[in-house]
């Protein structure tokens, strides 16, 4: 296993140097609690099947975060500046300057993936067959075992927003999973690493303008509901708008900080 110290940004290569088609990078913080669930959805089988690293990209954690992502993750990449908090966005980047592959998902800590097989089956196809994809968005929802109606009213009618900007020609993506072209990635130089939030919609945005943006309805995630049930859904979507309204014509995030709920 690969440790990378993203105070250096110097990469230790092992693995014979072996490119992969698909990097999933996971960004981390104290993410012990679910961390395992996200991770041991990367099955041996899985890895091999369709040419999968996973790379975990930790901000500074101060639980077992890292301990369970050396026993996992083929690649782990640590902040350790103890002086300075790391931005969500510069964790993505840090991971992707690790990554081999030429296709780029990141996928938050606490997501899971509905169906693995068919998830990675889907993206390599589309990836192939048509060179213009830049970037897909997913749908998302809570996982099965918490979700509640609410759940399933607010995240149907955020899926059918995100799917209508794209189709309207203004990328969107939930940060829980984006799944980029590399080539598309390095071009429009990664994440915003200023924006402490809405570092993924300004991503998918920049990106519609090197290439397509498509939502599939087929790829299908689940996300820990732990924000809405602290928050509220009214309070989380209210920090989304005004985060996307203004990285889209401000150029900078609303909040200051991206509060971790843990």
């Amino acid at each position: 296993m690969e440790r990378t110290s993203s105070s250096r940004r110097k990469l230790q290569r092992t693995h014979h140097g072996a490119r992969k088609l698909i990097s999933v990078i996971v960004p981390s913080l104290n993410e012990e609690k679910l961390l395992p669930g996200c991770l041991e959805q990367f099955t041996p089988e899985i890895r091999e099947r369709f040419s999968i690293e996973v790379i975990v990209s930790d901000g500074g954690s101060q639980d077992n975060t890292v301990g369970i992502a050396t026993a996992y993750a083929d690649k782990l990449v640590v902040h350790e500046d103890i002086h300075r908090r790391q931005t969500i966005s510069e964790g993505r980047n840090r991971g992707a300057d690790a990554a081999s592959g030429t296709i780029l998902i990141f996928l938050n800590a606490d997501t899971r993936i509905a169906n693995p097989t068919t998830f990675f089956e889907r993206i390599s196809i589309r990836f192939s067959l048509d060179p213009t994809l830049a970037a897909l968005a997913v749908k998302v929802q809570v996982f099965p075992s918490e979700r509640k109606f609410i759940d399933t009213i607010f995240h149907s009618f955020f899926n059918r927003y995100v799917r209508f900007l794209n189709t309207i020609g203004i990328g969107a993506g939930r940060g829980e999973c984006q799944i980029v072209r590399r080539a598309v990635f390095q071009a429009v130089k990664g994440y915003n690493e200023h924006y402490p939030a809405g570092e993924d919609f300004d991503l998918y945005n920049r990106i519609s303008h090197f290439g397509n943006v498509a939502f599939d309805k087929r790829l299908l995630v689940f996300e820990s509901p732990r924000r809405y049930r602290k928050y509220g859904y009214f309070r989380v979507y209210r920090d989304w708008v005004r985060n996307g309204v203004r990285t889209f014509f401000h150029r900078e995030a609303a909040s200051g900080v991206w509060e971790e709920v843990r």
